[in-house]
């Protein structure tokens, strides 16, 4: 028998290949859906008694896409120590204060891994939809998955050791590795974006040690979070979600932000500025909560001022009947503004904090900050949801000492008796006491430095003496006011009620007058009557 020539072969082979393509996107097009799988299914069968290797899909998203999978981000971290070495194409990205690249697999890359004599295929993947649709949300279609291919002689080995050891040894890495975040919410708008939050580094360096602030307090913050931060298991014991809220209120420049970055350096925690004006309404807030990570605060600033939170908010509707055409273009813009505000409410928020979408994830601070603690909901501020509230008051003593050890390296002057006597009396923020406190120019002595807040404290309390003595003033302007608005209503009252009496007089007197006529014309009328009755009894007599 005659072998086939290699050419003839070659055609034979992309003959049936393209017959086999042919029949498929046929059974693909045509085919019912259930019948369809049924094909896949034992082609599927077929393909596996010849093909000897197992794969497992790792895709980036769990739950419906809702949250990043811990299984995908402990691969990512796992691969990119032995994708550095084997992979031929890389991505790079700095860490640690740009001190360290951490290389990661490239898409559609594969590497070789071994453990205890296996060998292993890891390929990373994405797949983009080939559908030419317009969609809001075009990046959210990509879906990204690292495959797991090794033998089937090997799968008791996979599947028992090595998946357990690349999760352990994946949290080792990130670990190692981790560089904190800040993160900010992105706009209802920003449709183009995958995530629902964009980071940046979070380098801020702030600390309890640096903090001005009474110690006896700090310390009492500092083994609040050190309770919690251990306090898993107790959490489950008591049956909470493993959370806690912290309501930090005070003036402008008592260091709540300070507060915020010192509490996330020292739990080591990633930071999510949530800006609830960004958010369009309640479902989208608890999208973001879904996809916010443990080890992490989430702080909305100045909660006073993000939205109106006293409930659900009226809406103003029109009940004119259709106009001009410029009236049509004033509503239709109304309406345009007001699909671009914010539609979260003071019940989606308190179920963001507390509710049952809280419990989807764990170790995670809640910060509320403001400047009026008065003006807050007593709801969102209850202990449960705001268990901890921290007054951020204006510079004491001990915050004093602090902060000239920051600025200045001093621990003691002649001149702090004067200034802790000159703190008691005025009211001056960390802040201000700060900026008094930094040298102006290379060389300037401490001395000067002093001198300057002295002169700073004396000029607050000019100002607020200044500040007082007008109050007081406008206060009597306004009670001589409220004083000589009375006695008019008063007088203005008097002059009615004797109005009013003499009106009743006259009244009285007019009705008195006219029954005296009345009885007067009857009289007359009784008498002529008896008259003609005497006429008429006269003539009968007659």
């Amino acid at each position: 028998m005659t072998p086939m020539p290699m050419g003839q072969f070659w055609n034979n082979v992309g003959s049936l290949m393209a017959t086999t393509m042919f029949v498929w996107a046929i059974i693909q097009q045509y085919f019912p859906y259930h019948l369809r799988a049924h094909i896949e299914r034992y082609a599927h069968k077929f393909f596996g008694f010849l093909n000897p290797y197992i794969t497992i899909i790792f895709p980036e998203y769990t739950g419906q896409r809702l949250r990043k999978s811990e299984a995908f981000t402990a691969i990512q971290n796992y691969l990119s120590s032995r994708s550095s070495i084997r992979a031929k194409r890389l991505k790079a990205e700095a860490v640690k204060n740009s001190k360290s690249l951490v290389l990661s697999m490239d898409d559609n890359e594969e590497v070789i891994d071994e453990f205890k004599g296996v060998k292993i295929w890891w390929t990373s993947s994405k797949i983009i939809p080939t559908t030419q649709s317009i969609s809001y949300y075009p990046s959210s279609d990509e879906r990204r998955f690292y495959k797991l291919t090794f033998h089937r002689r090997d799968r008791e080995t996979v599947l028992d050791s090595f998946i357990n050891h690349i999760l352990e040894e994946g949290k080792a890495v990130e670990l190692k590795n981790r560089q904190r975040k800040l993160y900010m919410n992105n706009s209802s708008e920003s449709w183009w974006h995958k995530s629902s939050w964009r980071h940046v580094p979070f380098e801020h360096p702030a600390n309890f040690r640096t903090l001005a602030m009474d110690p006896k307090k700090k310390q009492e913050i500092v083994n609040d979070l050190v309770k919690f931060k251990n306090g898993k298991e107790y959490y489950e014991k008591v049956g909470k979600a493993w959370k806690r809220g912290y309501l930090l209120y005070g003036p402008p420049g008592t260091g709540k932000s300070t507060m915020i970055a010192a509490m996330a350096n020292f739990m080591e925690y990633d930071v999510y500025d949530l800006e609830l004006t960004s958010v369009k309404d309640n479902t989208e807030l608890k999208k973001l909560l879904i996809e916010i990570s443990n080890k992490s605060i989430i702080v909305i600033e100045d909660i006073d001022c993000s939205l109106d939170l006293t409930g659900q908010r009226k809406k103003k509707k029109k009940t004119e009947e259709e106009g001009d055409e410029a009236k049509k273009e004033i509503e239709k813009k109304a309406k345009e503004e007001e699909k671009k505000e914010s539609k979260v409410t003071l019940s989606g928020l308190l179920n963001f904090i507390d509710g049952i979408w809280s419990a989807c994830g764990g170790e995670r601070l809640i910060i509320f900050t403001t400047n009026h603690k008065e003006k807050l909901d007593e709801a969102l501020i209850r202990r449960g949801r705001m268990d901890k509230h921290i007054e951020m008051s204006y510079c004491g003593f001990e915050a004093f000492k602090v902060l000239a050890m920051n600025y200045l390296d001093v621990a003691w002057d002649d001149s702090y008796d004067k200034i802790k006597e000159m703190l008691e009396d005025t009211e001056m923020t960390p802040a201000d006491v700060a900026e008094n406190l930094m040298p102006k120019y290379e060389g300037e002595e401490t001395g000067e430095c002093f001198k300057r807040l002295i002169k700073g404290l004396e000029d607050a309390k000019v100002a607020a003496d200044k500040k007082k003595a007008e109050e007081e003033a406008e206060a009597a302007k306004m009670a001589e006011k409220e004083k000589e608005e009375k006695v008019k209503e008063e007088k203005k009252k008097a002059e009615e009620e004797a109005e009013a009496a003499k009106k009743e007089k006259e009244k009285k007197k007019e009705g008195e007058s006219g029954e005296k006529k009345e009885c007067s014309k009857c009289n007359g009328v009784a008498t002529t009557e008896v008259k003609e009755n005497g006429h008429v009894e006269k003539k009968q007599n007659n």
